[in-house]
């Protein structure tokens, strides 16, 4: 199954990627992280792993595959025929310098924005799109996607390769406005979407939940002291808490029982 984590920035996206990644390698499932997000400097420390050979970097780099894009829209076949990879992909034919891993965790990072000026991150969705489509697994295997902040990756088709999409909320504005959005965005696509709410009191989980649909919300973190203080310090983040846990329980038997 292809997970995909989405939400606005700061909503906790990379740390519900990382509890889930824990639960699921105890469970006994081998599982991949593919780090989506261009702008994520982090992901990697919170997994326990150091940073790997980014995808991207290891299909000839980015400037390449701007140039293979740039080329297809101008050709009479279109950008939509372009195809990065020939074949379908399981998780033993990914490069091993591609792959940081941590015990039964793996970390996949499709690329990154290094430079100032280096241009777009266009080639980025694109790469991460197509792997997704072409990726196939096996029924004890996992992939967990952490997406870039907001609703671009709706734009550039990642969600395509994804069996269902959980959204991280925050207790913002911002957190249930884009939530409206996506689901209508992913129910156009005939995805399963669910909402996790994260860093929540009683009262403010009562007030989020009068503009949400409940049966879309099968999760809410609490404000957990550990995980903020792991994620301020750039440690690796895990379920221990007590208060976590069961949580993560909770969101896991929410997408089954769907």
């Amino acid at each position: 199954m292809k997970i995909l984590i989405c939400g606005k920035g700061g909503s906790g996206k990379s740390t519900l990627t990382a509890l889930l990644a824990e639960y699921y390698g105890k469970d006994g499932k081998k599982v991949m992280v593919v780090d989506t997000d261009e702008s994520n400097l982090g992901l990697h420390r919170f997994l326990g792993v150091n940073h790997p050979t980014d995808l991207m970097d290891q299909m000839g780099g980015k400037q390449e595959l701007l140039g293979k894009m740039m080329s297809a829209m101008k050709s009479s076949e279109g950008i939509m025929n372009l195809q990065l990879f020939d074949q379908e992909w399981k998780l033993q034919d990914i490069p091993p310098a591609c792959i940081a891993e941590n015990g039964t965790v793996r970390l996949l990072s499709i690329g990154k924005i290094h430079h100032a000026g280096e241009g777009c991150a266009c080639p980025m969705g694109f790469v991460a799109k197509q792997f997704l489509k072409n990726l196939k697994l096996l029924d004890n295997e996992m992939v967990i996607i952490d997406t870039e902040a907001g609703l671009e990756h709706f734009g550039r088709g990642v969600e395509e390769g994804a069996d269902a999409v959980l959204m991280v909320l925050d207790p913002s504005y911002e957190s249930v406005l884009l939530a409206k959005k996506a689901a209508d965005m992913a129910a156009s696509l005939s995805l399963p979407m669910y909402f996790v709410l994260n860093k929540v009191t009683q009262e403010i989980s009562t007030q989020m939940r009068k503009d949400l649909p409940a049966d879309k919300i099968i999760g809410e973190i609490p404000v957990d002291q550990n995980l903020l203080s792991a994620g301020l310090a750039g440690k690796e983040i895990t379920g221990s808490s007590q208060s976590v846990m069961p949580v993560i329980q909770n969101i896991i038997a929410g997408i089954k029982s769907s």
